[in-house]
């Protein structure tokens, strides 16, 4: 008598490992998209350092430019850029937004003209940075899904 196994067996095997294997890949992009959440983080972080010095000097963000923040100049990161456009050697293209209290430092995802793989949807990494009386910071995420 030989032995072996049935077709059934391997379709249902076949189907299993397919399920496994289309679980693991969305699972590993997503843990792909995290890492290159770090170049956001990095350069966010080195925004919020500009702005801070510019604060000290000045005792005011009124005023406070995108070359002061090193974004968008030809002696930034991003040399020759605007801000708020994306480069090839980056995942983000970066700008702040200025409030009376605080400013906003926004990292989003290009979906265009980036660093490949391109992002696929929306998905912005936002610094806070709140000065004068209510000194505090903060990160906020925004990504559907994510």
């Amino acid at each position: 008598m030989k032995r072996g196994f049935t077709l059934i067996e391997l379709i249902v095997v076949i189907i299993i490992v397919g399920i496994l294997a289309a679980v693991g890949i969305t699972q590993y992009s997503k843990t792909v998209e995290k890492g290159r959440d770090a170049e956001a983080r990095q350069i966010l972080g080195d925004m919020r350092k500009f702005a801070y010095e510019y604060y000290l000097q000045n005792n005011a963000m009124s005023g406070i430019t995108n070359a002061d923040l090193n974004v968008g100049t030809a002696s930034s990161q991003f040399p020759g850029d605007t801000a708020g456009t994306c480069r090839s050697s980056h995942y983000f293209y970066y700008y702040f937004r200025n409030y009376s209290d605080h400013i906003d430092f926004v990292a989003h995802r290009c979906t265009a003209g980036g660093k490949s793989p391109q992002g696929t949807g929306t998905h912005s990494i936002c610094l806070d940075y709140w000065f004068g009386t209510n000194n505090k910071s903060g990160w906020t995420i925004d990504w559907p899904g994510y």
